[in-house]
């Protein structure tokens, strides 16, 4: 670990900068900001508009596009509240610049320097390019709310959410390999569980985009059941025509399955904890399998009351916020149960 120590604090930063990426991107969405910054530019757009002549010239711009048109004109919507919605895509998207600065410049570094294995090399250009596509990702996903409708596509939403979790748990595992160098023979059974429960999980937050992409948390407001104490309420059948569109595009069916999975992501890692006293873990394991009971049961805890109250910023936030550290949980105790 010694002679990984500035790659591992490389990586481990990288981590942190996509949590706080995640963070004020879940700000952006709760606020309504996605769609206030209606161009991309590699460069130009670093910093926000500078003169109050270029804040109207741009505000100006936002008005040509239908999220004002079809919205915003009709709330009395003036320049100061654009300014603030702008700022969190702003920052939001000034977070990412960071991100690839703070990637690419310490790898050409390291490279010069030979500090890099060849695998590690491999991890890291593999990282790299999850970057690159999930910088396209954002792009893609506003652009789909820049049309006709001024709501962005919940499939291209999610799917870049999911990227953004999915890359911080790959740049976390190529951080643990040079942390915990020494190989072990994995616990089949163990490793498995934590396998499968991870792939849930993973699923759970494509259908937590899902959710939020659809707004889907703003109906049936009741826990345990759906409304009018029904488990599977009836509008699921209602709203669309077909199983997958009514799994995939219904609101009351997206959250149905995102409640359902809940139990099963919970279930399996309370398996993973009953069957883990069997056998003889170390410290790390043990630490991870606790740490990530104690995480699932607040998610969970913090789910329901998301739902109760119909979905408050800071809610709806410290839902998110937690979702990535029950990932960090599930990522940590699976590469502790495997190598």
């Amino acid at each position: 670990m010694k002679e990984n120590k500035a790659v591992i604090i490389w990586l481990l930063s990288g981590c942190l900068l996509l949590f706080i990426m995640v963070v004020v991107g879940g700000i952006t969405r709760l606020t309504n900001s996605g769609l206030s910054m209606t161009d991309w530019h590699l460069v130009t757009d670093t910093f926000p508009p500078l003169t109050e002549e270029k804040w109207q010239e741009t505000f100006e711009e936002y008005k040509k596009f239908p999220e004002y048109q079809k919205i915003n004109i009709h709330n009395d919507f003036q320049i100061d509240d654009y300014k603030f919605i702008y700022f969190w895509e702003w920052f939001h998207r000034f977070i990412g610049r960071i991100i690839g600065m703070v990637f690419i410049i310490p790898f050409v570094y390291f490279l010069i320097k030979k500090r890099l294995s060849s695998e590690t090399i491999k991890k890291c250009v593999v990282l790299l390019a999850m970057g690159g596509f999930q910088g396209f990702l954002g792009w893609f996903m506003v652009r789909s709310g820049l049309i006709d409708n001024p709501d962005v596509s919940h499939f291209r939403l999610s799917l870049h959410l999911t990227f953004a979790f999915i890359t911080f748990a790959y740049t976390l595992w190529v951080a643990l390999d040079l942390i915990y160098t020494e190989r072990k023979e994995p616990i089949v059974l163990l490793q498995n569980i934590a396998r499968i429960a991870l792939i849930l999980l993973v699923l759970q937050i494509i259908y937590g985009g899902f959710v939020a992409g659809l707004n889907a948390g703003l109906i049936h407001n009741h826990w345990p059941m759906m409304s009018d104490g029904q488990f599977f309420h009836e509008s699921i059948i209602l709203e669309k025509d077909s199983w997958l569109q009514r799994l995939t595009e219904g609101k009351s069916g997206v959250q149905f399955i995102h409640r359902t999975l809940a139990y099963l992501v919970v279930g399996l890692i309370l398996l993973l904890a009953f069957k883990s006293h069997k056998y003889n873990l170390n410290k790390n394991q043990k630490t991870g399998i606790n740490t990530l009971v104690i995480i699932v049961f607040i998610q969970f805890a913090l789910g329901v009351l998301t739902l109760l109250y119909s979905v408050p910023l800071w809610l709806g936030l410290t839902h998110q916020i937690v979702a990535f550290f029950l990932l960090t949980a599930m990522a940590y105790t699976f590469h502790r149960l495997s190598k």
